[in-house]
């Protein structure tokens, strides 16, 4: 087998708003991928990407030598590893030496099941993304990897032809729990925006200048300077839904509840985020917690 390099053959399930640009950057690299999705539209971007199309998730899989997967929650990840009823299973097609690399959100729970139905000739690595669509597209995604470490090895300089920095954690789950400790503080800093910008303007404060002092300050963050220009315009169109939040707060609450971890920053966000669901404004950007304090408040 060739060692992960553009030589490699690359399998990769899943060619939607993350795992496109993953995608993309691979092929700039000159590395063949053959790509699976149920979407005939995302199909045809991978075709326009340079990518092999395969036309069932069998042939993805028997066809890779290091198969990606990005999918978008638990039942997704259990329908191609055989943890549902009817469900198909990637490990029957995969061949021996071959490395699985999940870079999904789900629970840990959800993965470490997963893992119990791997076959032994097959490399299991969990390797979670901190980014959104626009750093994927930079290739400035960091990486969180758990699993064999020898199979993180392996596939280290594939991932990193989408990502800027990575972190191997263990052997286990550990790159599942991570991933929900990134997006419980994404979503905590979300809230503490909204009442911050919120109060600032009710205090008689310029929108586009408190922003640039926040910026500027001692809370300014990777985050804050990155939310900053659409928060300005008032733009809350999605990167990442509110609901996509609300989906990964219910992982987060469930996480702690496993680890009797009481959580409850991360349960008052859950109540924005679902009162935001109810008043149609999901679908914005996970953000628009600044557009739904303002219209508790009247603004």
């Amino acid at each position: 087998m060739n060692a992960p390099g553009t030589k490699v053959r690359v399998g990769f399930i899943g060619i939607g708003k993350m795992g496109q640009p993953m995608v993309a950057h691979l092929r700039r690299a000159g590395v063949a991928v053959m790509a699976f999705d149920l979407s005939a539209e995302n199909l045809s971007q991978a075709r326009l990407l340079g990518c092999h199309v395969a036309e069932s998730l069998a042939q993805c899989a028997s066809w890779a030598e290091v198969l990606f997967s990005s999918l978008p929650d638990d039942v997704a990840l259990a329908a191609i590893t055989g943890g549902s009823e009817h469900a198909q299973n990637v490990f029957d097609h995969l061949r021996a030496g071959t490395v699985y690399v999940d870079t999904s959100t789900v629970s840990p729970a959800a993965s470490a099941a997963v893992a119990i139905r791997t076959r032994a000739h097959v490399a299991y690595l969990r390797a979670t993304v901190s980014g959104n669509p626009v750093t994927a597209q930079a290739g400035h995604l960091t990486l969180m990897a758990s699993g064999p470490r020898e199979a993180y090895e392996r596939v280290q300089p594939l991932c990193a032809h989408f990502c800027k920095t990575q972190f191997y954690l263990g052997e286990a789950e550990q790159a599942r729990v991570a991933k929900l400790v990134i997006n419980l503080m994404v979503a905590v800093s979300a809230g503490m925006i909204a009442e911050a910008l919120v109060l600032g303007e009710k205090g008689g404060l310029e929108r586009a200048q408190l922003l640039d002092l926040m910026t500027q300050s001692a809370v300014g963050s990777p985050l804050v300077n990155y939310k900053a220009p659409p928060l300005k315009t008032r733009d809350y169109t999605s990167t990442f839904s509110g609901n996509q939040m609300l989906k990964d707060l219910d992982l987060i609450l469930d996480a702690g509840a496993q680890n009797g971890v009481p959580l409850a920053l991360a349960a008052h966000m859950r109540g924005v985020y679902e009162a935001m669901r109810t008043a149609g404004e999901g679908e914005l950007d996970y953000i628009a917690t600044v557009r739904a304090l303002e219209r508790q408040v009247g603004s």
